[in-house]
């Protein structure tokens, strides 16, 4: 099978999945804006080919690229990771659905940019703020806990599903220092039957959009309005939540993704032995980070649950808050116990302090 691949090194997380479309035997030819040069060896030698492309977000150019490699051989499949067009549009929504609501643009990641509007006033300012973005996703503003349901889907029917939980939901997280955010993918989700909702959610959800085979992300709320999904994408999650489910789930995740690509099936199962999940640890001020503390305390009493850590030595540029769970300093953990692993988690972010100025 014959996959063009988009940015095959951006971000690192993309790296995985044209390891795993190589390992399973597919023949796998890159486009991305950076120099072929730029790639690292191991990258190089998983792609067959590699053309350099202007903007991988522009439509126009990466048809063309697609067609001229269409002119030289088969293409079987292109996976591309990478709404309101006006502000009539946006009116016309909050006139259907009241206050308040979320304004988010399309090309922004994460939470970055989002802003949540009460009012007129808050609308109009944040339209002003928000009117370089080609097109923004207007969503009702729905109370309750968040998480996210993802599957890897084959020919419509999940067969793989994963649960993940926010601490807090996202909107605080990207907007409030002091708090070292986390999500945890749970290893319940076979064993409790509250999670039976969301997974019946998520087959009518393949069902009506007519998806195929193809990983899905899902972000869901479940309070007062009941349970509701607020984004649906044929993608996979970020902020390198593949890595957390195949930590738990004992598994190549990356792999039964590239068996269900070039194969049509999956033949990896998930074992559920533990709840892997990340905690975000903010520097103090922004700047540059000058060192940290409590490394070693939390070394001492958890360490034999950490998968890894991202510490950025001193002298690095600190990221704003907004720019997310990764942008930082941050730890993964994974526990037989889903509950205990929170613990740990939230022991983590009271513990080790990132000093910048």
């Amino acid at each position: 099978m014959n996959v063009v691949f988009v940015e095959p090194s951006f971000p690192p997380t993309q790296q995985h999945f044209v390891r795993a479309l190589s390992d399973v035997g597919a023949t796998v030819i890159g486009l991305g804006e950076r120099p072929a040069d730029w790639l690292d060896d191991e990258v190089r030698g998983w792609l067959s080919d590699y053309h350099q492309v202007g903007n991988v977000t522009d439509v126009g150019a990466l048809t063309d690229a697609v067609r001229w490699l269409q002119s030289r051989l088969w293409v079987d499949r292109l996976e591309d990771d990478r709404v309101a067009d006006s502000t009539d549009e946006v009116r016309a929504f909050v006139r259907a659905v009241g206050y308040p609501i979320i304004l988010k643009p399309r090309t922004g990641a994460g939470a970055l940019d989002t802003a949540r509007v009460d009012s007129d006033s808050e609308l109009a300012a944040a339209l002003d703020t928000l009117g370089s973005a080609d097109s923004i996703a207007v969503e009702e503003f729905v109370e309750g806990h968040e998480g996210f349901y993802d599957t890897l889907s084959v020919d419509g029917r999940p067969a793989l599903d994963f649960v993940s939980h926010y601490f807090p939901n996202v909107l605080e997280a990207m907007r409030t220092r002091w708090i070292s955010p986390q999500f945890i993918a749970t290893n319940r989700v076979d064993s409790e039957p509250d999670y039976q909702q969301l997974k019946e959610l998520g087959r009518r959800v393949n069902e009506a959009l007519g998806i195929g085979t193809t990983a899905t992300h899902m972000e869901w709320f479940f309070g007062p309005k009941g349970l509701r999904f607020s984004e649906i994408g044929c993608r996979p999650p970020g902020v390198g939540a593949w890595d957390l489910y195949s930590a738990g789930n004992e598994i190549d995740l990356y792999r039964a993704w590239a068996d269900a690509v070039v194969h049509g099936q999956v033949w990896h199962r998930p074992t559920r032995a533990y709840a892997a999940g990340i905690v975000a640890l903010r520097p103090e001020a922004d700047g540059t980070i000058t060192g940290y503390s409590g490394l070693e305390e939390m070394q001492a009493r958890l360490g034999e649950w950490v998968l890894d850590a991202h510490l950025p030595p001193a002298g690095t540029p600190t990221q704003p808050v907004a720019a997310g769970y990764m942008a930082n300093a941050y730890v993964r953990m994974r526990h037989p116990d889903y509950d205990v692993l929170r613990g740990m988690l939230d022991d983590v972010g009271r513990t080790i302090h990132v000093h910048a100025g």
